[in-house]
């Protein structure tokens, strides 16, 4: 849908009356006020020389599809209001300046340093007539009591408490401007004071002129979106036009919408946050740490509009922003607490079967999305079947080792949960995500740190073939990586491979890391292997080489390469066997184990 937003000049006077009439209110999503006290007066200083202070979006309330909570602008107290408007953009200028200059109530702002404090605010009227002086500095804040003090209060060096002293002072008032009848009043009441002093009533006089009517005559750019605009523009153009704030989410327009039926979504996420991370389990790990109030948001829509299409309600799966933006607050309700329930399977599929134990192993936080709204659907007892777990397998390491959800995914969300339900009952199915997904031999060269998918993949795999600690035989499983914290390492250390000249592209590839233990890493040390592993079998009383032999080649290593320092043979061996734990993961051969390519970069064929 096109947006055409119509642009307008507006009198300044008229939008703060309707601030203060609550017809221009803030949709809920909207943060807070939060302009100190220097930056008030710098809207002050640029409002009393017109200059150009940027434009005011709103959007036309009434649109019965799109219902935005509101609430009105900070210091408004015509709480009961409907508004005719919502602002986008300009917030913190409009409260601003209708704080201090249209409401007679204090200013509760802060320092710049984050105090809080409360301030009226006057202009010097003889330093706005002078050139010289910056117009900043002619913009007086002063305190609740309208005293301005020193020397821990004791001494008072400015006292605008009564409209007298402001006369003499020469102190303009800002916030009577707009009063009609105060404004004159002040007036009358400064030429009575001075009476026949003629040069203090031209001052009055130039700065009626040149100050209060340059205020008073102020137009400000006002844009408006008709009430039509969909959900999803009004969120693109917020991104937009906020750039100088806390981006808007998703998730603030769903709960600004779902307001409206008096359900506070933000308090809701905190419950659900709960239950995905599994606060209350006994050993609990930091696995689903990552997954936030948007990520749930999304597999709420995934496994709406999934059930939407097998039931007839409508023709395609998508949990696009807009889709997400569109979720009925009636199919959040009913499609809850289901996902919460695809998320306590999704965390035991992982941690029971794939060995991924904890957040910075976890590869992908996205394709939990797709996986929680699939196990929703499928339920415990089918997600526990034997068929089912082996197609969720091979399509998890598909997705991780292929790195296929990297990017904007929510066209393959859709694409797995129709293929993955398919596949499980039987149905036709095109298993788009294991079908085009590939993993290349050279990879293996590139994956140097954890940032990849694929590395943090191939870890967990390790995991999942029983490796153990070259030290204590520790298997890593769950209750050891939650209490040990193995962590991976180099096996033929950095320091020894940069002595003996071999290659970083190789030492620090994933081929020559392994997850070990804080001790065993420790006793390797800058070692070479043959040195480390007479340590370790000096170290660990009754341990034979037989026994160290098997735990390091629980790893994949082979141990004769390694004790012997042959770099070279045991970097291809190991190669070859990570990728056949690859393919095994992902159902399929990797075709280049032995192209030109490989065998250059390697030295040798990987077959």
């Amino acid at each position: 849908m096109i947006v055409l937003p119509r642009s307008n000049d507006t009198d300044l006077r008229q939008i703060l009356y309707d601030v203060q009439e609550g017809k221009i209110q803030l949709p809920e999503f909207q943060r807070d006020w939060t302009w100190d006290d220097n930056r008030i007066r710098g809207i002050i200083a640029s409002l009393s020389q017109g200059y150009p202070m940027g434009a005011v979006m709103q959007l036309q309330y009434g649109n019965p599809d799109i219902k935005f909570k509101y609430r009105t602008i900070t210091g408004v107290e015509n709480k009961n209001a409907t508004p005719e408007y919502l602002v986008l953009d300009g917030q913190q200028r409009l409260t601003s300046i209708y704080q201090s200059t249209y409401s007679n109530q204090v200013v509760a702002t802060k320092t710049d340093k984050g105090k809080s404090i409360k301030r009226f605010y006057y202009l010097d009227m003889n330093k706005c007539l002078d050139d010289n002086e910056d117009r900043l500095d002619a913009v007086i804040s002063v305190p609740q009591d309208r005293k301005i003090k020193t020397n821990f209060d004791r001494d008072i060096i400015m006292d605008l408490s009564t409209r007298e002293f402001e006369y003499q002072l020469k102190m303009f008032p800002i916030n009577i401007i707009y009063d009609n009848t105060q404004l004159m009043q002040w007036n009358f009441g400064y030429m009575m004071y001075y009476k026949e002093d003629v040069n203090a009533n031209d001052l009055l006089n130039r700065f009626q002129k040149e100050v209060v009517e340059t205020i008073l005559q102020y137009k400000l750019p006002v844009i408006t979106l008709d009430k039509s605009t969909p959900r999803e523009a009004v969120c693109k153009v917020f991104e937009n036009v906020n750039t100088g704030g806390v981006p808007l989410t998703v998730f603030e327009l769903v709960t600004a919408t779902y307001a409206t039926n008096e359900f506070d979504l933000r308090k809701d996420w905190e419950k659900c946050k709960k239950i995905i991370r599994a606060e209350n389990e006994t050993l609990r790990t930091d696995l689903l740490d990552g997954i936030d109030e948007i990520n749930f948001l999304t597999s709420v829509t995934l496994y709406t509009s999934y059930k939407n299409k097998v039931n007839g309600k409508s023709g395609t799966i998508s949990c696009k922003k807009k889709d997400v933006l569109n979720l009925p607050y009636e199919s959040y309700l009913e499609n809850r607490d289901a996902v919460l329930d695809g998320y306590k399977i999704a965390r035991e599929f992982l941690l029971q079967n794939e060995y991924v134990f904890r957040q910075r192993d976890l590869p992908y936080t996205t394709q939990l999305i797709p996986l929680s709204a699939t196990c929703a659907y499928l339920g415990k007892k089918t997600c526990n079947e034997p068929n089912t777990k082996k197609i969720l397998e091979r399509w998890y390491w598909c997705g991780i080792l292929g790195e296929m959800y990297g990017g904007a995914n929510e066209t393959r969300y859709a694409n797995d949960i129709e293929d993955i339900v398919d596949e499980v009952y039987k149905h036709p199915s095109q298993m788009r995500t294991v079908n085009s997904s590939f993993f290349s031999a050279t990879r293996l060269l590139t994956l140097q740190t954890r940032l990849s998918a694929a590395y943090k993949g191939i870890m967990a795999l390790l995991y999942k073939a029983d490796c153990r600690d070259f030290m204590d035989n520790s298997k890593m499983n769950l209750v050891n990586s939650v209490i040990l914290s193995p962590d991976i390492h180099h096996i033929f250390p950095e320091a020894y491979c940069q002595k003996v000249g071999i290659k970083r592209q190789k030492y620090n590839s994933i081929v020559n890391k392994t997850p070990i233990l804080p001790p065993t890493n420790r006793s390797i040390g800058g070692d070479s292997p043959s040195k480390y592993t007479q340590t370790i079998l000096n170290k660990v009383d009754g341990l034979t080489e037989n026994e160290l032999k098997d735990r390091i080649e629980s790893h994949m290593i082979n141990f004769e390469y390694l004790k012997h320092d042959d770099f070279d043979n045991y970097f291809i061996d190991r190669a070859k066997k990570l990728l056949n734990l690859i393919e095994n993961a992902m159902g399929k051969n990797v075709s280049d184990r032995g192209s030109e390519d490989t065998i250059e970069q390697f030295g040798k064929s990987l077959i």
